[in-house]
């Protein structure tokens, strides 16, 4: 799902939103702070069906209040392994958009990086933010283009590449679908909530072939690999009564796909679930509401945060029940500095029932620091 709460919550603390005028600046906090900028609105409406559009839906949704474009992956550099995660994110501010300045902050641009170093036991992250416009910071409605300073994502027929130079680390990576498109949810339309309105445009590319190189301090390693691709874009994600989610996207060693998510409540409990597994042969398989079941095994307690996350989980799905591992249990994203939050995200294995290794990709755990407050 990506830290779409990373999202909501930089857009009300971000250094544009300090460059804009006193007047305005108080207009916007008075408007509803964090809600006023995200749009989480209890007037959002049910999205419609509809059939999603490519190549003009890999670009951006400006009328959208909130939308990311996420990559995750493994990759190996000889003996080394490591885990790789890109985000983009787009935010449209709701009360600037009748404003005739250039300045006007109408839509935030921001993007998060981040390395797993697993024989070095490390995650490397960082993250950038601006205002679109001005040659800083771009997202093209007619197709996935994507700049953040120098930080890019760009697409060209069937192959996608990102480069994000970071303060001591850099991602140089090209990516090669070998699959379609998966449509998530009912053809591309996912629940995320009890009310229709809860919901999110969502489609991936899983078992992207991933090459190019990673550096961290200095040190370039040539890489080669397999990548997940996610794009939502939304009016409202979460239920009022959702304190966080568990999600997760693998890539399985025989080519197929999985994907599953919970959001919990205050007291731990699954408000919604959901998910699909798509077989290397093709077939589909949607999950429905109660079919995903999240049981935690293991837990991590953060030295930084004191937050206690569940690193080694128990996942039922109508494909199987799978065991997921964190490859290294120190993943946390610490995002004070920008965002306010605190959230886990890295680089897992994937074991099915018969305790065989069957796939790695990414879990990302919100809410666990401190509940989502949008």
């Amino acid at each position: 799902m990506a830290c779409v709460q990373c999202a909501i919550t930089l857009a009300a603390r971000i250094s544009p939103m300090h460059a804009l005028p006193p007047a305005l600046r108080r207009r916007l906090l008075l408007a509803g702070g964090v809600a006023g900028l995200a749009g989480m609105s209890g007037g959002a409406l049910a999205l419609p069906a509809k059939t999603l559009q490519f190549p003009r839906d890999f670009g951006a949704h400006p009328d959208f209040k909130t939308e990311w474009w996420y990559i995750t992956g493994h990759a190996r550099s000889g003996a080394r392994e490591f885990g790789f995660q890109l985000t983009f994110f787009r935010s449209r501010v709701d009360g600037t958009q009748a404003m005739a300045s250039k300045f006007a902050a109408k839509q935030l641009v921001f993007a998060h990086a981040a390395i797993t170093d697993v024989q070095g036991n490390k995650l490397w992250h960082d993250q950038r933010i601006a205002r679109e416009g001005f040659d800083i910071a771009s997202a093209s409605t007619q197709g996935m283009a994507l700049t953040l300073r120098n930080w890019t994502l760009q697409s060209q027929r069937n192959t996608h590449s990102a480069k994000l130079p970071a303060t001591d680390f850099s991602l140089d990576l090209q990516f090669t679908e070998t699959q379609p498109l998966l449509l998530q949810g009912d053809k591309g339309l996912s629940r995320k909530g009890p009310e229709a309105k809860q919901a999110s445009y969502y489609y991936s590319l899983p078992q992207l072939t991933a090459l190019g190189a990673l550096t961290i301090k200095g040190k370039k390693f040539d890489v080669t690999g397999k990548a997940w691709l996610d794009h939502e874009w939304s009016e409202e994600i979460l239920h009022p009564d959702a304190t966080g989610w568990d999600w997760m996207g693998m890539n399985l060693d025989d080519g197929s796909a999985l994907t599953a998510f919970r959001l919990r409540d205050k007291a731990g409990n699954t408000l919604w679930d959901g998910g699909s597994y798509r077989s290397a042969a093709g077939a589909l398989n949607s999950f429905s509401r109660g079919e995903v079941i999240f049981k935690p095994m293991r837990r991590w307690t953060s030295p930084l945060s004191q937050a206690s996350y569940p690193v080694e989980w128990l996942v039922r799905t109508p494909a199987d029940t799978y065991a997921v591992r964190a490859v290294i249990d120190n993943q946390e994203l610490d995002s004070r500095q920008s965002t306010g939050a605190i959230y886990w995200e890295g680089l897992s294995e994937l074991i099915d029932s018969n305790g065989k290794l069957v796939g790695r990709g990414y879990l990302e755990m919100t809410g666990y620091a401190s509940p989502l407050r949008l």
